[in-house]
């Protein structure tokens, strides 16, 4: 084989080594991006609390009130972590970018940095994701299948 045809080929491999790493990695942090991914980062670290409603809680909770639809609730507690924790979950509140979720609201002041996340199919929420960051940041997951009028109705009737 020529010279010249053998350096071509191998710059054309490296050429296309490199964009396929290049590639993996944009998808890779794209993944990051996700809620899915903020839970399974950040609920696994040192010093977290976690509280957990679902299942049998939810089916007593509903023999003494209306759930509006909720079937769990899951709470992550980051405020006794470690700042470089706060720091990192606050960094990648600031990154997030889920497609599969709809903003209901999102609020940055004062450092502290609040969104309200919905999933919706068939006219019902199916989840509502409360994120929230600054020096006592928090996860909170309510899943179900709430109607968003009676979301509306306990609003009003805890103003």
């Amino acid at each position: 084989m020529e010279k010249g045809i053998f350096i071509t080929l191998l710059a054309v491999i490296i050429s296309q080594s490199c964009f396929s790493q290049e590639n993996i990695e944009k998808n890779k942090s794209d993944k990051q991006n996700t809620v899915e991914q903020l839970f399974n980062s950040f609920s696994k670290e040192k010093n977290t609390t976690h509280v957990k409603i679902g299942g049998f809680a939810m089916l007593l909770t509903r023999v003494f009130t209306d759930t509006k639809g909720v079937s769990g609730v899951d709470v992550y507690s980051f405020d006794e972590c470690h700042n470089s924790v706060k720091e990192s979950f606050n960094a990648a509140i600031k990154e997030l970018k889920d497609k599969s979720y709809e903003t209901l609201v999102s609020t940055s002041e004062n450092g502290e940095i609040t969104k309200v996340l919905v999933k919706i199919k068939d006219d019902y929420i199916n989840e509502i994701v409360v994120i929230s960051g600054g020096s006592d940041p928090a996860l909170i997951r309510i899943e179900g299948k709430i109607k968003p009028e009676d979301i509306k109705s306990v609003i009003d009737n805890n103003k």
